[in-house]
Protein backbone atom coordinates (compact mmCIF):
# COMPACT_ATOMS: atom_id res chain seq x y z
CA UNK A 1 0.00 0.00 0.00
CA UNK A 2 1.47 3.42 -0.92
CA UNK A 3 2.17 5.86 1.87
CA UNK A 4 -0.28 8.73 2.29
CA UNK A 5 0.93 12.21 1.41
CA UNK A 6 -0.36 15.39 2.99
CA UNK A 7 -2.26 18.04 1.05
CA UNK A 8 -2.75 21.46 2.61
CA UNK A 9 -6.32 22.71 2.95
CA UNK A 10 -7.97 26.08 3.30
CA UNK A 11 -11.34 25.86 5.06
CA UNK A 12 -13.33 29.00 4.36
CA UNK A 13 -12.39 32.17 2.53
CA UNK A 14 -9.56 34.60 3.33
CA UNK A 15 -11.16 38.03 3.83
CA UNK A 16 -9.81 41.43 4.92
CA UNK A 17 -12.31 41.70 7.79
CA UNK A 18 -11.37 38.36 9.38
CA UNK A 19 -8.25 36.77 10.85
CA UNK A 20 -6.80 33.75 9.07
CA UNK A 21 -6.11 30.84 11.43
CA UNK A 22 -2.98 28.90 10.44
CA UNK A 23 -2.35 25.48 11.97
CA UNK A 24 0.03 22.66 11.05
CA UNK A 25 -1.92 19.47 11.72
CA UNK A 26 -5.48 18.23 11.31
CA UNK A 27 -5.39 16.93 14.89
CA UNK A 28 -4.74 20.46 16.17
CA UNK A 29 -7.72 21.84 14.16
CA UNK A 30 -10.20 19.03 14.89
CA UNK A 31 -12.40 21.13 17.23
CA UNK A 32 -12.38 24.32 15.14
CA UNK A 33 -15.69 25.34 13.62
CA UNK A 34 -16.20 27.17 10.32
CA UNK A 35 -16.62 30.63 11.84
CA UNK A 36 -13.11 31.71 10.78
CA UNK A 37 -11.03 30.59 7.79
CA UNK A 38 -8.49 27.91 8.71
CA UNK A 39 -5.38 27.01 6.72
CA UNK A 40 -3.95 23.57 7.58
CA UNK A 41 -0.40 23.71 6.20
CA UNK A 42 1.21 20.44 7.24
CA UNK A 43 4.19 20.19 9.55
CA UNK A 44 7.52 21.98 9.21
CA UNK A 45 8.86 25.39 8.22
CA UNK A 46 8.88 24.81 4.46
CA UNK A 47 5.29 23.59 4.26
CA UNK A 48 4.09 26.41 6.53
CA UNK A 49 5.91 29.08 4.51
CA UNK A 50 4.86 27.76 1.10
CA UNK A 51 1.19 27.20 1.95
CA UNK A 52 0.77 30.54 3.74
CA UNK A 53 2.48 32.37 0.86
CA UNK A 54 0.10 30.72 -1.62
CA UNK A 55 -2.92 31.67 0.51
CA UNK A 56 -1.79 35.30 0.83
CA UNK A 57 -1.02 35.65 -2.88
CA UNK A 58 -4.72 35.96 -3.68
CA UNK A 59 -6.21 37.62 -0.58
CA UNK A 60 -5.14 39.34 2.64
CA UNK A 61 -6.71 38.71 6.05
CA UNK A 62 -7.05 41.25 8.87
CA UNK A 63 -4.36 39.31 10.71
CA UNK A 64 -2.74 35.88 10.78
CA UNK A 65 -3.12 33.81 13.94
CA UNK A 66 -0.85 30.78 14.13
CA UNK A 67 -2.25 28.29 16.64
CA UNK A 68 -1.06 24.82 17.52
CA UNK A 69 1.02 22.84 19.94
CA UNK A 70 4.47 23.56 21.35
CA UNK A 71 6.84 21.70 23.61
CA UNK A 72 7.95 23.33 26.85
CA UNK A 73 11.66 23.91 27.31
CA UNK A 74 11.34 25.23 30.87
CA UNK A 75 8.70 23.05 32.52
CA UNK A 76 5.80 25.38 31.74
CA UNK A 77 2.44 23.86 32.65
CA UNK A 78 0.12 22.69 29.88
CA UNK A 79 -2.21 25.38 28.58
CA UNK A 80 -2.58 28.22 26.10
CA UNK A 81 0.09 30.95 25.87
CA UNK A 82 0.65 33.83 23.46
CA UNK A 83 4.22 34.13 22.18
CA UNK A 84 6.12 37.43 22.22
CA UNK A 85 9.24 36.53 20.26
CA UNK A 86 10.23 33.79 17.83
CA UNK A 87 13.64 32.50 16.77
CA UNK A 88 14.94 29.76 14.47
CA UNK A 89 16.91 27.15 16.35
CA UNK A 90 18.20 25.31 13.30
CA UNK A 91 19.58 28.22 11.27
CA UNK A 92 22.99 29.59 12.39
CA UNK A 93 22.15 33.25 11.78
CA UNK A 94 25.20 34.56 13.65
CA UNK A 95 27.55 32.43 11.53
CA UNK A 96 25.81 33.42 8.30
CA UNK A 97 26.00 37.08 9.34
CA UNK A 98 29.74 36.80 9.97
CA UNK A 99 30.21 35.16 6.57
CA UNK A 100 27.97 37.42 4.51
CA UNK A 101 27.20 40.55 6.53
CA UNK A 102 23.49 39.73 6.18
CA UNK A 103 21.00 38.43 8.74
CA UNK A 104 18.94 35.53 7.39
CA UNK A 105 17.13 34.56 10.56
CA UNK A 106 17.04 37.42 13.05
CA UNK A 107 14.68 37.05 16.02
CA UNK A 108 11.19 38.40 15.33
CA UNK A 109 9.04 40.19 17.90
CA UNK A 110 5.40 39.35 17.25
CA UNK A 111 3.93 40.88 20.40
CA UNK A 112 5.46 43.71 22.43
CA UNK A 113 3.95 42.52 25.72
CA UNK A 114 6.09 40.18 27.83
CA UNK A 115 5.64 36.54 26.98
CA UNK A 116 7.50 33.39 26.05
CA UNK A 117 10.08 33.05 23.28
CA UNK A 118 9.34 30.30 20.76
CA UNK A 119 12.16 28.42 19.01
CA UNK A 120 11.19 27.01 15.61
CA UNK A 121 13.04 24.32 13.72
CA UNK A 122 12.47 21.40 11.38
CA UNK A 123 12.93 18.82 14.09
CA UNK A 124 10.49 17.32 16.57
CA UNK A 125 12.39 17.87 19.82
CA UNK A 126 12.11 14.75 21.96
CA UNK A 127 15.33 14.42 23.93
CA UNK A 128 16.60 16.00 27.11
CA UNK A 129 19.97 17.11 25.71
CA UNK A 130 18.47 19.11 22.82
CA UNK A 131 15.82 20.48 25.17
CA UNK A 132 18.47 21.76 27.61
CA UNK A 133 20.42 23.49 24.82
CA UNK A 134 17.31 25.17 23.43
CA UNK A 135 16.20 26.24 26.92
CA UNK A 136 19.22 28.57 27.01
CA UNK A 137 17.53 30.69 24.29
CA UNK A 138 13.79 30.00 24.42
CA UNK A 139 10.81 28.85 26.48
CA UNK A 140 8.92 26.81 23.88
CA UNK A 141 9.68 24.85 20.71
CA UNK A 142 7.63 24.17 17.57
CA UNK A 143 8.12 23.50 13.85
CA UNK A 144 6.21 26.34 12.10
CA UNK A 145 5.96 29.59 14.11
CA UNK A 146 9.03 31.39 12.75
CA UNK A 147 8.14 30.59 9.15
CA UNK A 148 4.60 31.92 9.60
CA UNK A 149 5.85 35.09 11.31
CA UNK A 150 8.38 35.64 8.49
CA UNK A 151 5.77 35.30 5.74
CA UNK A 152 3.38 37.60 7.62
CA UNK A 153 6.12 40.22 8.00
CA UNK A 154 7.00 39.99 4.30
CA UNK A 155 3.34 40.51 3.30
CA UNK A 156 2.83 43.27 5.89
CA UNK A 157 0.08 41.39 7.72
CA UNK A 158 -0.06 41.47 11.54
CA UNK A 159 0.61 38.09 13.16
CA UNK A 160 -0.08 36.44 16.49
CA UNK A 161 1.33 33.10 17.65
CA UNK A 162 -0.76 31.25 20.21
CA UNK A 163 0.38 27.82 21.36
CA UNK A 164 -0.93 25.10 23.60
CA UNK A 165 1.93 23.74 25.70
CA UNK A 166 1.48 20.05 24.93
CA UNK A 167 4.56 18.26 26.22
CA UNK A 168 7.97 18.70 27.84
CA UNK A 169 10.03 18.35 24.60
CA UNK A 170 11.84 15.37 26.09
CA UNK A 171 11.81 11.59 25.63
CA UNK A 172 8.09 11.47 26.53
CA UNK A 173 7.04 13.97 23.84
CA UNK A 174 6.41 11.55 21.00
CA UNK A 175 4.09 9.43 23.15
CA UNK A 176 2.36 12.47 24.70
CA UNK A 177 1.71 14.51 21.55
CA UNK A 178 -1.23 12.65 19.92
CA UNK A 179 -3.40 12.83 23.02
CA UNK A 180 -2.24 16.36 23.84
CA UNK A 181 -3.08 17.55 20.30
CA UNK A 182 -6.71 16.53 20.82
CA UNK A 183 -6.87 18.44 24.11
CA UNK A 184 -5.06 21.39 22.50
CA UNK A 185 -7.64 21.63 19.72
CA UNK A 186 -10.47 22.17 22.20
CA UNK A 187 -8.48 24.65 24.28
CA UNK A 188 -7.41 26.64 21.20
CA UNK A 189 -10.97 26.67 19.81
CA UNK A 190 -12.14 28.13 23.14
CA UNK A 191 -9.33 30.74 23.05
CA UNK A 192 -10.36 31.78 19.53
CA UNK A 193 -14.00 32.20 20.55
CA UNK A 194 -12.98 34.44 23.44
CA UNK A 195 -10.27 36.51 21.68
CA UNK A 196 -11.01 36.65 17.95
CA UNK A 197 -14.79 36.82 17.50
Amino acid sequence: MPEASFTARLRGEVRPDRPLIVVAADAEAACFDDTLPVLVTGMGKVRAAVELTLALSSARPREIVNVGTAGSLRDLPCGVVEVSRVIQHDLPDEVLHRLSGVHYGRPLTVRPAPGPTLATGDAFVADGRTRALLAERADLVDMEGYAIASVAERFGVPVRIVKYVSDQADESAERAWPEAAAVASGALADWMRRHLL
